[in-house]
């Protein structure tokens, strides 16, 4: 490692615990982070040392921006229950020029598109799911019903998830599908979106399981949400199998999404219209074996995406701040990660009370957006400052393109 990259590395340790190396230089970290960052370091399967990515923030479970590589054991509440959250991009041949005056359309041919938000009143039917699925969601359900049959056989409550009507749907909270351009006025699409309301059923019911599972021992745990599944018991194997789908699931329903956005794109704009070779569709909030240090260990990514020598990943800024797609560089002390996003310097009701309307309106002045107090919790100012978050993992990534979103729709 050369005198650089160790530079950018701060080392957080406590009595019997693994080391936890930060990307954190020039960004914040709150006390509670550190505190849970150092909980989850007491388990005694962590394989060397804990990974934590400059976006870092308190987070339900475990530790949002940070990578935990495991032998022998999983804790289902560090991944989470947006199993296989995560990013797509494309790029067309489009440029800013061929954009429509006024933006207003292309938002709302999106939005009729791709069902997103939530309806909260039970009598209503849920503006969020489908109420018939189009012959394109139909055709990727084929894909994953198989798998799906075989997890509902053993957990049957599974059934009476929101599964087949979410594929090809956006979700709330911080999901979005934005057109952005890059630096050169080329047009962009870009949506970040997980496994919606089953990928939610298999995290809770996980969690719940790896809890009873321990309750003899869950007192002796440094925090309950560290319950884990050990290596070769049946409910280690009946997660991975669901976790493994959860993420398929994700990564098919950003597919969809993008499918349909590109459609609407192109009867909203009558140039035809190619997309480039960049595509990229990654997972930020997920689990998988990998191979570091010569030996081959589970690695859970809790808001940190992969970033291998050579691979292309994303990370977005909130509404109405910039986002870079970026190339991996390989950095082997941080498990081959970098961050997801910016990363929350509050609370979701902690910004709601803190801002206004106004204020989002003029952070999102260059937006073609919602603007309204649904939303207030994704302002930018609620998050760190996307530049030093990039500036502190410099030798985890390089910045290929630089994104300014000029259409965002939210759930």
């Amino acid at each position: 490692m050369s005198k650089k990259q160790s530079d950018q590395i701060q080392l957080l340790t406590s009595p019997g615990g693994a080391p936890v190396k930060m990307w954190t230089q020039g960004v914040p970290v709150e006390p509670e982070a550190r505190m849970q960052l150092q909980n989850t370091a007491k388990m005694p399967f962590i394989f060397k040392h804990l990974a934590v990515m400059p976006d870092v923030h308190l987070g339900k479970g475990s530790t949002i921006g940070s990578v935990i590589p495991t032998r022998g054991a999983i804790i289902p509440a560090a991944v989470g229950v947006d199993i296989g959250c995560g990013m797509i991009a494309v790029r067309t041949s489009l440029t800013a020029a061929d954009l429509p005056d006024n933006l207003g359309g292309l938002r709302s041919a999106i939005e009729q598109a791709v069902p997103h938000g939530r309806t909260t009143a039970r009598a209503k039917r849920d503006k969020g799911a489908w109420d018939r699925t189009p012959q394109e969601v139909d055709s990727h359900w084929s894909t994953l019903a198989p798998r799906f049959k075989r997890l509902t056989d053993k957990y049957p409550q599974l059934l009476k998830t929101n599964n087949h009507q979410h594929l090809g749907t956006l979700g709330t909270g911080n999901h979005f599908i934005e057109i952005c351009l890059d630096e050169q006025q080329r047009v962009w699409v870009m949506l970040h979106s997980g496994s919606r309301g089953v990928g939610n059923a298999i995290g809770t019911l996980f969690i719940a399981l790896a809890q009873k599972d321990m309750q003899r021992h869950i007192a002796n745990l440094p925090d309950r949400d560290l319950a884990y599944f050990e290596e070769g018991s049946r409910h280690f194997e009946d997660y991975m199998a669901a976790v493994g789908w959860a993420q398929d699931f994700a990564r098919h329903n950003r597919k969809v999404m993008m499918s349909r956005v590109l459609a609407a794109l192109s009867r909203v704009i009558t140039k035809p219209f190619m997309t480039q070779q960049e595509a990229v569709n990654c997972h930020h909030n997920y689990v998988q074996r990998e191979t570091h240090f010569g030996e081959e260990v589970l690695v859970t990514r809790k808001g940190a995406v992969s970033a291998q020598k050579g691979e292309m990943g994303i990370i977005p800024g909130s509404m109405g701040a910039k986002s870079f797609i970026v190339r991996g560089l390989g950095n082997a002390e941080s498990f081959c990660s970098c961050s997801h996003g910016a990363g929350r310097t509050m609370s979701r009701t902690a910004a709601k009370k803190r801002f206004s309307v106004a204020d989002q309106i003029r952070a999102t002045a260059h937006v073609e957006c919602r603007k309204d107090s649904e939303v207030i919790d994704e302002i930018p100012m609620a998050y760190k400052d996307i530049d030093a978050v990039m500036a502190a993992q410099s030798s985890l990534v390089e910045i290929v393109h630089t994104l300014r979103q000029v259409v965002c729709v939210k759930g």
